[in-house]
């Protein structure tokens, strides 16, 4: 354990060693001397000790056991050490047990506690519980109910106890099982503050601990005698924290196997036994995740198993120290399988993975800034409801003030399915709400009613504009309550929802964000890939920063690269500037022309060559290195798909006679019987259906022959 247990290891003719407080009584021992050191830096755990005041003073419904259960270093001994001094000044005589020193056995534990049965208002303390699993049946059977009826006890462990301890009514009558859980924000803080932690250093020691006590004394520790500058931005622990934790809470995996399980644990936000197939592949998943969901420092959710906050950070520092290829690998596995699960699965398991993808992206030290408090009120999700409307124009009104009341109840009323509001999981209280807003073009009245959205039209016009079928997606009116623009348990739900949107998009041209606070946010937004075009009139007037994000120059899985190869580079130095584009975009009439271009060069092998279809994003898709032969190959698919349909067979043997041969077209015409004049109408006919169809899968991605089904590109 952190501390030493002496206060533990005393019998009833130590009860006044100490008064209630942990002061020392005269020149006592040393072992009173420490235990009144602990005692006097003791702080929290108001719930427990009222529970155990309750108990003590044998008031009416107070159980007679009381079972704790922690991960290591939660401060079980601490609390029992507080126990036993107020059980002291209490007057009751205290036995204590330490299962580190006592023998495993049923006569050794009589041995120990023999005390208990002399006083009838003993109070037995155990600690370490988890050591007498294999007699916990005969402790709850057979020791516990020949205790004298005042008898207090009080056992501290890893696990939480035998569920058949509640399964008879009887004992469910005098039990009481508290779980026990991290120090909150001002209790955290008093721990640092009587540790001589600089008050600079505060906010990133308890970002890193998490309120995990023996966490919070490590780092107060290292921080007191490193050599961190207080001005430092972005603290970090020492190795010697991470390793004294993870020894500490997690102990040694049993084989490599299940450190790697570790690892993915130490990497996600929830894992399961689907997420460690994908993972680990040649490893048996399903004994791994029953090796994960037993060990103490692992809590169980809806969506899986996840350790202590303190316990996933210092795992996945560790890893990431001790092994930056693997764990890059490790994450692009991971990473590459949420991409596909947020554009496939359905919406709310989709949105999930959004989730945990930004946490995986999120995890550099320093972007720990940008999330929102692990203390604060859990928020979720969900779609705006009509009898939501006039609370979200009251609270931009508040927040944000009339003008963009107005805005939004403009689009409101143009695009309601745009927005998404942000509760209190637990109260349901309206906190925040978001828009993600498509646009496809603009008019005046949205001109009028909403001058950032019309210049971020503008600006991603004036440097590659959408195309017919493309759009524009902005994320606008990050409204909130209490943190306007600044990181929240909202703006969590925020980048989910971003994330989201950019991943399921169909022809998305651009993506733009509008913030309120651009330089707080530009060294996030620029780490995802993101970046200010030149300022202009109408958002530097009113504030605001509009970051944007060009599809068609960095795709997805180069996108999703861009943020793999800067996870282990540390805060962006610069901002970033607009992508250098392979592709070109094209317009409607030079893929129409470059369609006719490349049937005409079809048996010239250096026709294709020059062809602007090179620079569309199919022939970019399918290319593999080789682009002509993915041109060509596109080019013959859509000639195909004139065959497969009954209205335009007739229009494939003009296409491929006409420029799959050498013939002349009166040849042609001849051979296929039709006057010349039928024949130039049934070929112009088959130049517009390829032009049409190549057309179509360029906007819109998609690829289909009678043959193979529609093929989405990313």
């Amino acid at each position: 354990m952190a501390t030493d247990d002496s206060a533990l290891r005393s019998g009833p003719d130590d009860a006044n060693s100490a008064d209630g407080h942990g002061r020392s009584a005269g020149n006592g021992r040393l072992a009173d001397r420490l235990a009144s050191a602990r005692l006097q830096y003791f702080v929290g755990r108001h719930e427990e000790l009222a529970l155990f005041r309750h108990a003590l003073a044998g008031e009416p419904g107070a159980p007679m056991v009381i079972v704790l259960h922690g991960p290591g270093g939660m401060g079980k001994s601490a609390l029992l050490q507080r126990f036993a001094a107020e059980a002291r000044a209490a007057g009751r005589p205290v036995v204590g047990v330490d299962a580190r020193t006592v023998e495993l056995s049923p006569s050794a534990f009589e041995a120990a506690t023999a005390a208990v049965f002399v006083r009838d208002n003993a109070v037995l303390l155990v600690d370490d519980f988890e050591r007498y699993r294999d007699m916990e049946e005969w402790i709850r059977d057979r020791f516990l109910p020949r205790l004298p009826a005042g008898a207090l006890v009080v056992v501290a462990g890893r696990h939480a106890p035998d569920p058949l301890w509640k399964a008879d009514l009887a004992w469910s009558e005098v039990l009481q099982v508290v779980p026990l859980r991290e120090l909150g924000p001002a209790d955290s803080a008093a721990l640092l503050t009587a540790q001589g932690a600089d008050p600079a250093l505060h906010a990133a020691l308890l970002r890193f601990a998490a309120g995990h006590p023996l966490a919070l004394r490590l780092v107060a520790e290292a921080a007191t005698h490193d050599n961190t500058s207080t001005d430092e931005v972005f603290w970090a622990p020492l190795r010697t924290v991470v390793d004294r934790l993870l020894t500490h809470m997690v102990g040694r995996p049993p084989t490599p196997a299940h450190r790697r399980a570790l690892e993915v644990c130490g990497h996600v936000a929830d894992t399961t036994e689907e997420l460690l197939r994908v993972a680990l592949p040649d490893e048996d998943a399903t004994e791994l995740f029953a090796w994960l969901r037993q060990l103490s420092c692992m809590k169980s959710g809806p969506f899986g198993v996840c350790p202590y906050d303190v316990v996933r950070d210092a795992l996945d520092s560790d890893f990431r120290w001790r092994d930056p290829e693997r764990y890059r690998a490790m994450h692009r596995t991971i990473r590459r399988h949420l991409v596909e699960r947020v554009r496939n699965a359905p919406e709310k398991e989709a949105l999930r993975a959004a989730g945990e993808f930004n946490h995986i992206v999120s995890r550099a030290q320093w972007l720990r800034e940008f999330q929102g408090d692990r203390d604060e009120p859990a928020v979720h999700e969900e779609p705006m409801r009509p009898e939501d409307v006039p609370a979200l124009i009251e609270l931009t009104r508040r927040v944000e003030g009339e003008h963009n009341a107005r805005t939004v109840s403009y689009w409101l009323g143009r695009q309601p399915e745009a927005f998404h509001v942000h509760r209190h999981c637990h109260t349901g209280e309206l906190l925040g709400f978001m828009a993600w807003l498509r646009i496809d073009g603009l008019d005046d009245e949205t001109r009028a009613a909403d001058p950032v959205v019309a210049e971020a039209w503008e600006l991603v016009s004036a440097m590659t504009p959408p195309r017919q079928g493309e759009h524009l997606g902005v994320a606008r009116f990050m409204v909130h309550a209490e943190h306007h623009h600044r990181p929240s348990r909202s703006w969590d739900a925020v980048r989910t929802r971003i994330v989201f949107e950019v991943l399921r998009a169909k022809h998305c041209a651009w993506s733009c964000f509008v913030s309120a606070e651009p330089k707080f946010w530009a060294p996030l937004l620029t780490y995802l890939g993101m970046f200010q075009p030149p300022r202009r009139a109408v958002h530097a007037d009113r504030g605001y920063g509009l970051f944007c994000h060009d599809w068609r120059a960095a795709r997805v899985d180069e996108w999703a690269d861009g943020i793999d190869a800067r996870l282990l580079g540390g805060v962006p130095a610069v901002a970033a500037g607009k992508p250098k584009s392979r592709l070109t975009p094209l317009s409607r009439e030079e893929s129409d022309a470059a369609v006719r271009e490349a049937l005409r060069g079809w048996l010239d092998p250096g026709g294709l060559t020059d062809n602007a279809l090179l620079r569309g994003r199919l022939v970019e898709e399918l290319s593999e290195g080789d682009p002509v032969t993915a041109l060509r190959e596109l080019i013959g698919k859509a000639v195909e798909r004139l065959d497969a349909h009954p209205r335009t067979r007739h229009l494939h043997d003009v296409l491929t006679l006409t420029y799959h041969s050498t013939s002349t077209q009166d040849a042609v015409a001849r051979k296929l019987n039709l006057a010349f004049s039928t024949y130039r109408r049934h070929l112009a006919r088959a130049l517009d259906e390829v032009r049409e169809t190549v057309w179509a899968w360029e906007v819109h991605g998609r690829i289909r022959t009678e043959q193979e089904p529609n093929r989405e590109l990313p």
